[in-house]
């Protein structure tokens, strides 16, 4: 069978749309039949102007069209705020749901693929990109549905008290559509350049920013200003392209429909002055009034999705780009090429396995076999560069295998605190409880004791509710490891992967926080890569990298 084809841009478009559709629809009929009330608001006023100004009847005689033409102009302000709020809650709840997507297939790519991503590419994309299609959805579906009918029925009013007029507006209006058409075509091209320069830029100067004290340590602020300077330049550059165009298509769209009432004024004003007679009966002045009331609300449909067409032309570009960034190749978990049925006790099993990091010429690690079994204790040692770190990632499933079988049992549950933890800008216990939310404080000042944070955070000003940097500023490298640990047996996982947890510890700290790791292991996997001897006594089982000798290390009395 044929695969199927994959879906449009504009079908794409319409798919996001498909959950406020009801909404939509909604703001579309109110925004519709205000538009249609312009018929009664030009007729009172007409008629309105026709007794008073020709019939020369009493101005008291006007007063109960003055009344209907209040209430037709208050039913229309109800209406389109109507539309206006149902197109403000769909915009809301889309932009809501559309956030929680990108985030959710950010979160799918998995850590291998976020960690060769720029953190500030990252960040425009469930903002400036999600942004986008607030003009498409608020702005061009509400013009569309508008101009769908609301022209018509204009038309078909003016075609009922005026052929002439009517003719002339009809054979003006199709020449708005026409220029939109051929304008979008470099609408879109620019709108896909210029969100890409924002896109650049936003990436580049939130790189910078995460970097600046090491940018002023170095004496690199001058030379980053001009690199920011120049992104920013991209964008200005960008966005007066899209302007350009944006503006080149109003001034045109304003000349046609200039025109068109233009050449229904004249007409008017030629009959009136006997000039010119196109009509069996004399033109009376409610029948010109009306149609010159409504000739310009004809085009105003138009004019607004052509104000609009561009938001149609970002919120293209914003998909291409949503599309490039997460619907690339995505590196496949560690897996063998054939399933195979792990034994009995046995939670990890390595046959053969070859480890190589993106790019690299050469693997790290190749030809290793061994099983971890449930609750066992293994100390991965060797000399630096050998590997320990990388078998963890692969552990983790942050790296694919490059070769060989890595299996894992089913539905295991890992916990990894890597060798350069990262900590968010808050409290230590708001640092603790990413792992567990809805966590009671028992056990989150249990799983802090136990990885020895509460060493440090008794003589702290205000314990695990201080407030910490971004990235851990404020604590040391030592007991920023110590928090991420904590953060991990908060997770209470099955398989604990614990990169150089004692590193910079006096051996007093090594010594407890080891017995409290060993406690909390126990009938768990534990896996530490270690350099430290004591650590390896204490483990008693020692995996040697890289040629992968797995053999007991005799405990020290």
């Amino acid at each position: 069978m044929t695969a199927a084809a994959s879906p449009t841009l504009p079908q794409q478009l319409q798919a996001l749309t498909r959950p406020v559709r009801g909404r939509l629809r909604l703001a579309g009929l109110a925004n519709g039949l205000a538009g249609v009330g312009l018929v009664a608001q030009a007729g009172l006023i007409a008629l309105a102007a026709q007794r008073v100004l020709v019939d020369h009847r009493p101005l008291a005689s006007a007063v109960p069209l003055l009344g209907g033409l209040l209430a037709v102009a208050s039913v229309r302000a109800l209406l389109q705020w109507l539309a206006r709020r149902q197109a403000d809650d769909a915009v809301e709840t889309l932009r809501h749901r559309l956030r929680l997507s990108v985030v959710q297939r950010l979160q799918a790519r998995g850590p291998l693929w976020l960690r060769h991503q720029r953190a500030g590419a990252l960040a425009e994309l469930p903002g400036t990109h999600v942004d986008a299609l607030d003009g498409y959805v608020g702005g061009f579906l509400m013009a569309r549905m508008e101009v769908t009918w609301v022209p018509l029925a204009l038309l078909v009013a003016v075609f009922w008290v005026d052929r002439i007029v009517g003719g002339i507006l009809l054979l003006t209006l199709p020449l708005i559509p026409l220029f939109m058409a051929l304008v979008g075509w470099g609408a879109q091209a620019a709108s896909e350049r210029q969100l890409d320069a924002l896109t650049r830029m936003g990436a580049h100067f939130a790189d910078r920013l995460r970097g600046l004290g090491l940018i002023r340590l170095y004496g690199r602020a001058a030379n980053e200003l001009d690199g920011v300077r120049d992104a920013a330049d991209g964008v200005r550059e960008g966005s007066l392209k899209v302007l350009r165009i944006a503006f080149l298509s109003s001034a045109v769209l304003e000349f046609f429909a200039s025109m068109g009432v233009a050449m229904v004024a004249l007409y008017l004003g030629l009959s009136y002055l006997g000039m010119l007679s196109l009509r069996a009966a004399p033109l009376d002045l409610a029948t010109g009034l009306f149609c010159l009331l409504l000739a310009p609300e004809v085009y105003a449909p138009l004019r607004r999705l052509a104000a609009h067409y561009h938001d149609r032309a970002g919120a293209l570009a914003a998909i291409t780009q949503l599309n490039t960034a997460l619907d690339g190749d995505t590196p496949n978990a560690a897996r063998s090429a054939a399933p195979i049925a792990l034994p009995a006790g046995v939670c990890v099993q390595a046959r053969e396995l070859r480890l190589r990091h993106d790019g690299a010429a050469t693997p790290v690690l190749e030809r290793l076999t061994f099983d971890l079994h449930t609750g066992q204790q293994l100390a991965l040692a060797g000399p630096s560069g050998c590997g320990k770190s990388t078998l963890l990632e692969a552990l983790a499933g942050w790296l694919p295998a490059d070769g060989g079988v890595l299996l894992q049992r089913d539905g295991l549950r890992i916990g990894y605190a890597a060798q350069r933890p990262h900590l968010f800008a808050g409290s230590i216990a708001d640092n603790l409880r990413i792992a567990a939310p809805d966590a009671s404080d028992a056990k989150l000042y249990a799983a802090a004791d136990a990885a020895q944070v509460m060493a440090f955070a008794q003589a702290l000003p205000r314990g695990l509710d201080t407030r910490i940097g971004e990235g851990g500023f404020g604590l040391s490298g030592g007991q920023a490891r110590r928090v991420a640990l904590a953060r991990v047996l908060l997770q209470d996982p099955q398989l604990l992967l614990l990169d150089e947890p004692t590193a910079f510890l006096d051996a007093q700290t090594e010594a407890r926080l080891l017995d409290a790791l060993l406690a909390f292991a126990q009938g768990r996997s534990l896996v530490i890569a270690t350099h430290s001897e004591a650590v390896m006594q204490r483990i008693g089982q020692v995996l040697w990298l890289p040629d992968g000798q797995q053999r007991p290390l005799r405990r020290a009395a």
